[in-house]
């Protein structure tokens, strides 16, 4: 059995060596997914991300919290960068980031993707955190487990 306090540490390293995820939303039963550069915050207990407000994506979450971030650690194409071998899946919901946490935020997002910068900069960005609140964790086809972010926090 794997421990939480193991799965806490296999969690951490993928969010920590992939900047990319696939968001999932959804509007009036139309499921929408995005390609997402990703910053984990608080341990992975947030993950945050810019987009344009003009977009289906920002749109879908103003209408519906609830998304899904599915990041694949199966493969690296980082040399020196050891993959995972899991994909994990974040669900939670997602909300605008406060004014009074966005400069901190919007300094760690761009320490690690610091090609964003002038995105960010625009005056259509926003930047927007999922809460997560469950973590999938899917090793293989009959391997897969839940996880409960409190429960992973609570295993330090």
């Amino acid at each position: 059995m794997t421990s939480p306090a193991s799965i806490r540490d296999s969690i951490q390293k993928l969010l920590n060596t992939t900047g990319f995820a696939v968001l999932a939303t959804e509007n009036a039963g139309q499921p929408h997914t995005s390609l997402i550069a990703i910053t984990p915050i608080d341990e992975g207990h947030r993950l945050v991300f810019a987009t344009y407000r003009n977009t289906r994506k920002f749109a879908n979450l103003m209408k519906n919290q609830r998304v899904s971030v599915l990041i694949d650690g199966r493969s690296s194409e980082n040399p020196g960068c050891t993959p995972t071998n899991f994909v994990l899946s974040a669900i939670g919901h997602a909300q605008e980031v406060h004014a009074t946490t966005h400069p901190y935020l919007l300094g760690a997002h761009l320490q690690k993707h610091p090609d964003l910068a002038t995105f960010t900069q625009t005056p259509d960005c926003v930047m927007v955190e999922v809460v997560v609140a469950t973590y999938q964790v899917v090793r293989g086809i009959d391997d897969v487990t839940w996880w409960c972010v409190d429960d992973l926090k609570n295993s330090l």
